[in-house]
């Protein structure tokens, strides 16, 4: 399993604390040092059954900077996945990947029932 986090996100360090207090392996990785490429982003966007906007981190600076509410109406979805592949920050965390599962930002009940 694959956990894409940005260490100084609150989130993510509560998510990491339920993984380890689950016994959960898995796999870390450095959403800005390692920023998910346009293919896997695609693929995973393909196996989560999830509209594309769960995948922006939507209260994000940079998201808020860019002005992006009002442009992703206006995007295609491949437009969409490569902007996302530009920069870490702008991808919702923590990202779960694990086969077909892919799950976006950290909601304890869901990850409950399906970790």
């Amino acid at each position: 399993m694959l956990f894409l986090e940005y260490p100084k996100c609150s989130t993510c360090q509560k998510a990491k604390k339920w993984l380890d207090g689950h016994n959960i392996e898995y796999t870390d990785r450095h959403i800005v040092e390692e920023n998910p490429s346009y293919e896997e982003l695609k693929e995973w966007y393909g196996k989560s059954g999830l509209p594309l906007k769960k995948f922006f981190n939507t209260s994000g600076m940079l998201y808020k900077d860019m002005q992006l509410k009002d442009k992703l109406g206006t995007m295609s979805e491949e437009e969409q996945l490569k902007l996302l592949a530009t920069n870490g920050m702008l991808v919702k965390r923590p990202l779960i990947v694990d086969g077909d599962l892919v799950l976006t930002g950290f909601k304890e009940a869901e990850w409950k029932e399906k970790l």
